[in-house]
C-alpha cells in the first residue's frame, strides 16, 4: 500500500514541530481505541521491546499527546503491546505499568 503522508509522523519532524498532536487528533473519530506500541518509546527509556527505535518518543511528549487525547475524544479503551521483559532490567517493566 501507499504511505498516505497526510496521516504519517516523523519523529524528526515532530521533534521540532508539537502541531503534528493537533493533526493527529483531529484524524481520529469520536470513539477511540488506543493501541500503545511500546516500540514508539526511544529505548533510551524503554529498551526492552520487541523492535527498539532509536529517536522514538520520550517520556512527557507522550503524556502531553495522551492527555490531549483523553481531553478531546472519548477513549473507549487502550492496551499497551511489545514489552519484552528482560530479568536484567526491569525499569521498562515499571514505565510500562
Amino acid at each position: 500500500s501507499v504511505m498516505d503522508l497526510d496521516k504519517t509522523y516523523f519523529a524528526h519532524e515532530m521533534a521540532i514541530d508539537d502541531t503534528w498532536m493537533d493533526s493527529a487528533i483531529e484524524q481520529m473519530t469520536d470513539n477511540v481505541f488506543i493501541t500503545f506500541d511500546l516500540d514508539a518509546f526511544d529505548p533510551s527509556i524503554l529498551p526492552s521491546t520487541g523492535t527498539p527505535e532509536p529517536g522514538g518518543l520520550l517520556w512527557y511528549e507522550t503524556l502531553d499527546f495522551l492527555k490531549q487525547v483523553f481531553e478531546e475524544k472519548n477513549v473507549v479503551g487502550f492496551d499497551i503491546v511489545e514489552l519484552c521483559p528482560n530479568e536484567a532490567e526491569k525499569s521498562s517493566d515499571f514505565l510500562a505499568a
